[in-house]
C-alpha cells in the first residue's frame, strides 16, 4: 500500500431536467466544471481526518460536523473487506471549498466531498475504482445518511463528464440497503441511467455566478408542491431532444430545448428566477445563443451557450454591467 497520494473532483451543474430528476425515471443533462476539491491521504498510526471547511480535526469519534466523511470512510472500509482487503489507519486532509468571495458558488455538492474521500482511499490501496462503483458507492452512502437529492451530481462528478442521468427510485435502493449486504446492492440493477454526450458542433460554454448564494434544499421545499405529471413530462420531452440535438449538431433543436425548459422552470416557480437570473438569462437576447439559469435556482449560477464569437463576447459584456461574474468558460466541440 503506498504511503501518500493526492486526489481531486471536479465541480457540476445542470443544464436541463433539474427539480424534474428529483422523480424516478426523470432524466437531466449535467455537465462537469473543471474546479476541483482535493485531497491528501497518507497511512498513519491513527485516523485523522481535515477539512478546511473547519477549523478541527477528528478521528473516526462521532462529530456532527465530519459525519458525511466519517460514514463514507466507515462504508469504504466495509467495501474493502468484500474485497479481500484489510483497512488500515490513515491522514485525510480536503481543501477547496467551492467558494469565492466566501459565498457558496453552487458548483459542489455533499455528493463531491464522499466521491473525493472514496477516490483518496481508493488511491491509498492502489484500487481501480470504476466511474460505475464510485457513483454507486457515493450514492449509498448519501441514502445511508438519508440524502434524497436525485444523485445526479453525484453520477456527474463520477464520471466527470457531460452526461445524460434518468433518476432510480432512490426509496427502492433504500429499502435495498437496509435489507442486504454492501456488496449485494452494488451488484443489484438500480434503474438508473448513465450516458455520455459527445457534441458533435462546437460552442463556447459560459457560467455566470449572480453572487446570490441559494441553499438548494430550502429552494426545493418551496418549489416541490407546484411540480406535476404535466412538468415532469414536458421536462423529460426536452431533456431527451436536448441529447439527440447536442449529439447529432442540431443548433436551432438545442437552442428550443434549452429556451422551453428555461421557460418551464419559471412558470413552475418565481422564485427559481430571481432578478439577477433573470438578467443572466436575458443577455442572450437577440444572439446566436441561449441562456438560462442551472441547478435549483434563487441565485447561484446560471448558463449560456454561444455559438459565435460576437455572442460569446456579448453575453460576458452583459453579464458584467449586471454585476454577474463569469466564473467559467469553455470550448466544447468538434474545434475545441
Amino acid at each position: 500500500m503506498s504511503t501518500k497520494k493526492t486526489v481531486q473532483t471536479c465541480g457540476k451543474l445542470y443544464w436541463v431536467g433539474e427539480y424534474a430528476v428529483l422523480y424516478p425515471k426523470q432524466g437531466a443533462i449535467i455537465k462537469n466544471i473543471p474546479i476541483y476539491m482535493t485531497a491528501t491521504i497518507e497511512t498513519a498510526e491513527h485516523y485523522q481526518l481535515a477539512s478546511d471547511m473547519f477549523d478541527y480535526s477528528v478521528g473516526l469519534e462521532p462529530d456532527a460536523s465530519y459525519a458525511l466523511i466519517q460514514e463514507t470512510v466507515l462504508v469504504m472500509n466495509n467495501f474493502l473487506a468484500s474485497q479481500g482487503l484489510s483497512s488500515r489507519a490513515f491522514s485525510l486532509s480536503i481543501s477547496g471549498k467551492m467558494e469565492k468571495e466566501g459565498k457558496k458558488i453552487g458548483l459542489g455538492s455533499s455528493g463531491s466531498v464522499v466521491i473525493l474521500t472514496l477516490k483518496a482511499m481508493a488511491a491509498l490501496y492502489e484500487l481501480d475504482l470504476s466511474s460505475e462503483q464510485l457513483f454507486k458507492l457515493a450514492s449509498y452512502v448519501l441514502l445511508k445518511r438519508g440524502d434524497n437529492g436525485s444523485m445526479g451530481d453525484v453520477a456527474c462528478i463520477a464520471y466527470e463528464d457531460l452526461i445524460y442521468y434518468q433518476a432510480f427510485d432512490r426509496q427502492a435502493i433504500k429499502k435495498m440497503i437496509e435489507a442486504m449486504s454492501l456488496e449485494q446492492v452494488l451488484a443489484a440493477d438500480w434503474g438508473y441511467v448513465i450516458r455520455r454526450i459527445t457534441p458533435s458542433l462546437s460552442f463556447d460554454f459560459l457560467v455566470g455566478w449572480t453572487k446570490e448564494p441559494a441553499i438548494s434544499k430550502d429552494m426545493i421545499k418551496l418549489v416541490q408542491a407546484a411540480i406535476n405529471p404535466a412538468f415532469l413530462a414536458a421536462t423529460q420531452e426536452q431533456v431527451l431532444l436536448l441529447e439527440q440535438a447536442l449529439t447529432v449538431g442540431d443548433k436551432v433543436a438545442i437552442k428550443a430545448s434549452l429556451n422551453k425548459v428555461g421557460s418551464l422552470l419559471a412558470d413552475l416557480s418565481p422564485a427559481i428566477y430571481n432578478e439577477k437570473l433573470k438578467q443572466l438569462r436575458s443577455a442572450s437576447s437577440g444572439l446566436d445563443s441561449v441562456a438560462k439559469s442551472s441547478g435549483a435556482g434563487g441565485g447561484d449560477c446560471g448558463i449560456a451557450l454561444a455559438f459565435d464569437q460576437q455572442a460569446r463576447e456579448i453575453i460576458k459584456q452583459r453579464w458584467q454591467e449586471a454585476g454577474i461574474d463569469l466564473l467559467y468558460q469553455e470550448r466544447i466541440g468538434q474545434n475545441e
